[in-house]
This record gives C-alpha cells, structure tokens and sequence, in this order.
C-alpha cells in the first residue's frame, strides 16, 4: 500500500500544475453542490419558520357562503357553524384521522385596567389551542379545563397587549391576577402570552363556555379547529377534505361538494406539499452541482489519459517483468480516486465553510412578510448525510474517471509499448 501511494505521489508531483488545474474542477464542482444544497436547506427552513406559528397536523375551518342551490334553498347563503358540527367533528365518523377538537367564539371589546384601555377582541377557546396554534406563555398559564367546566372569567393577554394597559416601566408579569375590564365584566389575567404578529397582537383567550355565556352567542361557533393522524399523503388529505365537508354541509343543508360553502385551512395538506416540493428542490439542486461536478470529473479522466499515454513504456516494461493488467487498472484507478478525494475534500470543506459565512450573514438579514421580520436563511448548511452522500459520490466518480484509462494501460501489449517513445 505504502508503495502505491509512493507511485501516485511521484506521478502527481511531475505533473504538479496539470493536476491543480484539474482539481480546482473538482473541488469547484463539489463546492458548489454544498452550497446549493445548504441555501436550499435554508430557504425552506425559513419559510418553514415563517408558517410556524400553529402545529403541522392542525385544521382550521369557517363557514362561508354556498355556491349552488340545494334541497330548494338559494345560493348565496352564509353559513354559520354551531355546536352540533363541533360534536360531529369530535364523534366517530371523524375518529380514525382526528386527534383532539377546539372550537372558538369570539366578540369585539373594550378592555381597560386603572386609566388606560384599547379595543379588543376576546375569544373564547379550549386548552388545546394553545398546541394547536403554538401559543407560548411568558407568565402565569393559559387556559385549562377547570376553567371551561366552571365558565370562569378568566383572560390569556399578549404581552404586546398587556404593555398597552401599564405605565411605562412596569413589567407585564405584574398585570398576573389583577382583575381587567372586558366592556362591562371583570376578568381574572391567568397569563401572558407571547406577542406574535401573525395574529392579532389585541386578541385575548378566555374560556369558551364563558365567552358563550356572557355574550349570548347561542349554539353560535366561529371557527372549528382540531388536529389530524394518518393523513400523510396528498391523496389521502384531499380525500378526508372531501368527506369532512361532505358531512359539514349536507347539516346545513348545503350542496355536498360545494367547496365554497365552509372553508378549510388544512396546514398537514401544507406540510406535505412542503415536503414534496423540499424533495424535488434538493433533487434539482443535486442535479445541478452533478453536473458542475461533472466538468471536473471529465478533466480528471483526460490528465488520467495523458497520464496513460505518457507512462506508455512503463506500463510495457512493467508487464514484460510480470506486472499484471490488475496491477496497473489499480494504479491509475487509485490515482484517479485520490486525486477526486483530496480536491474534493477541499471544495467540500469550503462549502461548508460558505454556509456557515452564510448562516452569519444572510441568516442574520431580515424580510418583512404579513408584519413579520422573517430571516432571509434558517440554518443554510447540510447534514451528516449529505457529506456521506458527497463522499461515495467522489469515490464513485473518482472510479469512473480512472477506469477508461485504466482499461487503456491494461491493454496495452508489452512489445508495442517498448517500441513507444
């Protein structure tokens, strides 16, 4: 082994330009393949930061107006969502693809502490919200059970929101278990929650059957939204989405395929489509640092072929002495592939190197999307995975490029390659 890596050091050092022309190919090559694939990573991570703000696997759905007539009724009737949907939602018609259920109400409001006050909006919710929508508590805790069952007048207030109600200098902690006016009633502060701009920051949640109560709403409900299982492919998403709004409308007396009729905010249909469109992008990507690679990769073969022709009397004396044809494909093979390795270890390195530059920089840089500062790059790098892939990639190209010149050396006839000058 030590001889054949002696072999290859000599062939490489006679040819000392030639090779770091070619390897610079290579490791362009390579380079560019990590820094497509790492800003690919980073862009989707982004968006995917972006629309983080409620769970992966959650629905919401509204009612809307109809688009067909239907039963003898007109289109264009408003659909409003009550509690029997929300007990169909949770029964077992639904049970094998839906997890846990929530339902909303809500009403606009003045809500004041001591001299200051703003207009609201109070929305009565069910615990499993704050999963569903990812809403984090700062101080305090947000709603539970014992306060649905016991209608308690209790409030969840954005921090954004709760600083509105203080005087400058006080800390929005302080505001926990004071009583604020929403309009007329006194509600008990639980919590304070997260600010998040991609609600609204003047949203407050306070128990569902409370707000219910208060506010007469009836068998009235906003909105619906609850979490899914099993719904893993786009197919089997559309699938359920057809029948759940089949069930929904035909109890509201709506055609069963009016799409128009209610209206489904599917985030696990989302995520798969994220998914699909995450695969095919780092496939394109791979594609094209493939094929910048493959520039590099050519010229490997074409130095291994000047290397053959060069080395033409050797491999003839090597063979008359009793050099077999293996001997020599394993000589201009194990060049080709240490050379591939090496310069594409470089490249490989300095991409890495590049995306970590990247995560400093463009990752730090902010766009505004909906109100929202969202990073231009999340995490713009690649993974253990990608760096194997990388690997048998330069191994397996470094094989290639070696192998037609390798075929060339073993074939040649010891007498002719004595005659060769």
């Amino acid at each position: 082994m030590r001889d054949l890596f002696t072999e290859i050091w000599e062939s490489v050092r006679r040819n000392k330009l030639r090779t770091c022309l070619t390897g610079f190919a290579v490791s362009w090559g390579i380079f560019m393949l990590i820094v497509l694939l790492g800003a690919g990573n980073g862009l989707m991570n982004s968006f995917m930061s972006g629309s983080g703000g409620f769970s992966t696997n959650s629905v919401t759905v509204g009612g809307g107006w109809t688009s067909k007539p239907y039963d003898g009724l007109k289109s264009g009737r408003r659909i409003q969502l009550d509690d029997t949907d929300v007990s169909v939602t949770g029964g077992d018609i639904f049970t094998e693809h839906i997890e846990s259920v929530s339902a909303s109400v809500s009403t606009s409001a003045t809500v004041s502490y001591g001299k200051k006050y703003f207009s609201g909006r109070v929305s009565g919710a069910y615990p499993a919200v704050q999963e569903m929508e990812k809403i984090e508590v700062r101080y305090g805790r947000f709603l539970n059970d014992k306060d649905i069952s016991g209608s308690r007048k209790v409030v969840v207030i954005p921090e954004s929101t709760a600083e509105k109600l203080l005087e400058s200098g006080q800390g929005v902690e302080s505001l926990l278990g004071k009583y604020v006016k929403v309009g007329s009633l006194a509600f008990r502060v639980v919590g304070i929650s997260k600010a998040d701009r991609m609600r609204n920051d003047n949203n407050l949640y306070a128990p569902f059957t409370t707000v219910k109560t208060v506010y007469g709403k009836g068998k009235e409900v906003g909105n619906i939204s609850f979490t899914t299982k099993g719904l893993d492919t786009e197919a089997a998403n559309e699938a359920f989405e057809k029948q759940y709004k089949s069930v929904i409308n035909l109890h509201h007396r709506a055609a069963p395929d009016d799409e128009r009729a209610i209206w489904m905010w599917n985030r696990a249909h989302q995520n798969v489509q994220m998914s699909q469109g995450r695969k095919i992008l780092s496939t394109a990507l791979w594609i094209i640092g493939l094929f910048t690679l493959l520039g590099g990769i050519v010229g490997v073969s074409n130095i291994m072929l000047i290397t053959v022709k060069e080395r033409t009397h050797e491999f003839g004396i090597r063979k008359a002495i009793g050099a077999s044809p293996w001997g020599i494909t394993k000589l201009i093979i194990s060049e080709s592939v240490c050379i591939t390795a090496f310069f594409g270890y470089i490249g490989m390195f300095l991409g890495m190197l590049t995306c970590t530059l990247l995560d400093k920089t463009l990752g730090q840089a902010k766009m505004s999307i909906m109100d929202q500062q969202i990073s231009m790059l999340v995490d713009p790098g690649v993974g253990l995975d990608v760096a194997i892939e990388a690997t048998l990639v330069l191994i397996i190209a470094g094989t290639l490029a070696g192998f037609f010149p390798a075929r060339k050396a073993a074939s040649v006839r010891p007498i002719e390659a004595l005659r060769a000058e």
